[in-house]
């Protein structure tokens, strides 16, 4: 069963110092969060705010490909929880049909925001999150990831709660 989400906010998990997209349901009583990465935050932080650069972004300029080629961003679903891995497809309409593609739910949400489309979450995604939330997120431990929790320490703890809705 799919229910249909909205971006609440973003968050800072203090363990990991990993942002958190928090999703909720439109009847207010299921919250999925996911863990995201930190450009990815940014994107949709910036989809939230309204901010628009000069030239565009990743997230914008697929969004403006979509535009040129009329296809339409009818719907995201976040459809699957494997191993701490959340799963999401993006479904598409053009003039002559449909079609849906593969992709992370961050990049997928971001999408769906720059695009005014529905954002929906599985059931069985929420069901395994709650889980997944009570084992906790393991941490990155490559040189990449310790890279990004050090720059994420050196945010002030309100740089990702102003976001929220």
């Amino acid at each position: 069963m799919l229910h249909e989400m909205e971006v609440t906010g973003l968050a800072l998990d203090p363990s990991s110092n990993s942002p958190i997209l928090i999703l909720k349901s439109l009847d207010g009583e299921r919250t999925l969060p996911i863990w995201i990465g930190l450009l990815e935050a940014a994107s949709i932080a910036m989809a939230l705010q309204k901010v628009e650069f000069a030239r565009p972004m990743t997230h914008d300029l697929f969004k403006n490909f979509l535009d040129t080629m009329e296809v339409t961003l009818e719907r995201i679903e976040v459809c699957d929880l494997k191993e701490s891995t959340y799963f999401a497809r993006i479904h598409f309409v053009t003039g002559s049909g449909g079609f849906s593609m593969d992709a992370r739910p961050s990049d997928a949400i971001a999408m769906a925001l720059r695009c005014k489309a529905k954002i929906f979450a599985e059931e069985t995604v929420i069901v395994k999150s709650v889980s997944a939330a009570e084992n906790g997120e393991p941490a990155d431990q490559s040189e990449e990831g310790k890279k990004w929790a050090e720059y994420l320490e050196g945010l002030a703890p309100d740089e990702f709660g102003k976001y929220k809705m």
